[in-house]
C-alpha cells in the first residue's frame, strides 16, 4: 500500500470518529442495536403414560422485545413511541434508565453509555410511568418529593426549594401537605411527573403518562408536558403512548413500534403521506356484527376493513375501509352492507390517520 492510500485511509477512519463523536454531541439520546430478548417456558404438550414415567423438560420461547433499535433523538426534542401494548415501549424505556441490561447492541444516554455509566445515566434522566404505582400515599406531595430528592442525593435545601417550585409547576401548592391517598387519579399524575423532575434531569423518559386519566385530566397533562417541559425547560423527552391522538398532539418526530421493531419512523405528517395514496372510508352504521369486516374485505378494491363496536347492544359501529379508489368501491360496500342488514347512517371520505398508517404497515389495528 502506497504513502497516498495510507494517508487516505487514515483520514477516512479519523472522519469516521469524528461523525461518532458529533453524532453522541447532537442526539440526547442514541441507540445502536439495541436488543433485548427474554425467554419463557414453553408449555409441555406431553400426552398419555409418559409423562408419568419421565421428566419432560419445557422449552424455552425467545421472546425479541427489542429487536436491534437504532435511533437519534435531539437535544430538546419531544420524540413519541406509538405501538400497541406489549410492542416493546415500556422495555425500551427500561433499557435506557439501566433498569435492563441489553443481550446485544447499547445506546448513549447523555453522552454517557448506559452499560458503562450506568450511574450518570440514571442522574441524566427522569423516568414517569403511567398508572398509580411510584408514589407513598401515606406520605403528602411534598414529602413524596423531598424523599425521592433524598435518593438522588439533593442537598436538603435545594430540595426543599425545588420541591415547592415544582408544586407550583403543577398547580398542587394548596394540596401539597395533605396525604396523596386523599388526591384525584389527575393529581397524582401530575405529582408522578414532578417527582421525576425533582434532581432537574436533562432528559425525560415518560412512559404511557396519561394511561388511564379521564380525558380532562389527560388533556391537562398533554398540555403540561408539552408548554412547560418541552418548550419552557427545554427538556428533552421520549414518550410512549398507544393513543395515536397523543402522539399526533405531542410529537416532533415519532417511531411506530410492532413486535421489538421500529416500522416507521418521521414526523405525523411524514407518516401520513406514506400512505397518501390510500383512500379511506368512514361509515357510522347500526346493526353491524363481526362477519362484516369479512364480507367486506373480500370485495374487489377492498385493500382493508376494521370494525369499531360503540354499542354491542344496537350493533352500532364505526367502519373503515381501506381502498385505492373509494368513488369506485363505494357503490359495492354499500350493497354489501344492505345484504347484511346494516343500517348505513353515514358514509364519508376522511384523511389518512396514524392509526391508519399502522393498519397500512401491519394489517391489524394498533389496539389489537
Amino acid at each position: 500500500m502506497g504513502r497516498r492510500d495510507k494517508n487516505n485511509k487514515s483520514i477516512a477512519l479519523m472522519l469516521q470518529g469524528f461523525d461518532k463523536v458529533v453524532s453522541v454531541l447532537t442526539n440526547a439520546i442514541e441507540t445502536i442495536n439495541l436488543t433485548k430478548v427474554f425467554e419463557k417456558k414453553a408449555k409441555i404438550s406431553s400426552r398419555g403414560f409418559s409423562r408419568f414415567f419421565r421428566r419432560v423438560k419445557p422449552k424455552k420461547e425467545r421472546i425479541m422485545a427489542v429487536d436491534h433499535i437504532n435511533v437519534g433523538i435531539k437535544e430538546g426534542e419531544l420524540f413519541g413511541v406509538l405501538g400497541p401494548n406489549g410492542a416493546g415501549k415500556t422495555t425500551a424505556i427500561r433499557l435506557l434508565c439501566t433498569l435492563l441490561v441489553p443481550d446485544e447492541g447499547t445506546a448513549n444516554v447523555n453522552g454517557f453509555d448506559i452499560t458503562k455509566e450506568a450511574e450518570k445515566v440514571r442522574a441524566s434522566v427522569g423516568v414517569v410511568t403511567g398508572g398509580e404505582r411510584g408514589l407513598y400515599w401515606r406520605l403528602t406531595g411534598r414529602e413524596n418529593l423531598l424523599f425521592f430528592a433524598g435518593l438522588y442525593n439533593v442537598p436538603d435545601g435545594v430540595a426543599r426549594k425545588r420541591a415547592q417550585e415544582l408544586i407550583e409547576l403543577v398547580e398542587l401548592q394548596d394540596r401539597a401537605d395533605d396525604p396523596v391517598e386523599k388526591y384525584s387519579r389527575g393529581m397524582k399524575q401530575r405529582l408522578h411527573i414532578v417527582r421525576g423532575l425533582i434532581h432537574d434531569p436533562p432528559i425525560l423518559l415518560l412512559d404511557e403518562p396519561t394511561l388511564g386519566l379521564d380525558p380532562a385530566s389527560a388533556r391537562v397533562i398533554r398540555e403540561f408536558i408539552k408548554e412547560k417541559l418541552q418548550k419552557e425547560q427545554g427538556k428533552t423527552i421520549l414518550l410512549t403512548t398507544h393513543y395515536m391522538e397523543e402522539a399526533d398532539q405531542l410529537c416532533d418526530r415519532m417511531a411506530i413500534i410492532d413486535y421489538g421493531k421500529i416500522i416507521a419512523l418521521g414526523t405525523s405528517k411524514e407518516l401520513k403521506e406514506r400512505i397518501s395514496e390510500v383512500e379511506i372510508l368512514n361509515i357510522n352504521a347500526s346493526n353491524v356484527k363481526e362477519d362484516v369486516k369479512i364480507r367486506l374485505k373480500s370485495l374487489n378494491g377492498v385493500k382493508d376493513a376494521t370494525l369499531r363496536i360503540l354499542d354491542s347492544t344496537t350493533g352500532e359501529a364505526g367502519i373503515i375501509i381501506h381502498t385505492d379508489n373509494a368513488e369506485s368501491v363505494m357503490p359495492s360496500v354499500i350493497q354489501e352492507l344492505v345484504k347484511a342488514g346494516v343500517e348505513i347512517r353515514v358514509v364519508e371520505e376522511k384523511k389518512p390517520t396514524l392509526e391508519d398508517v399502522f393498519i397500512s404497515l401491519t394489517g391489524r389495528k394498533l389496539r389489537d
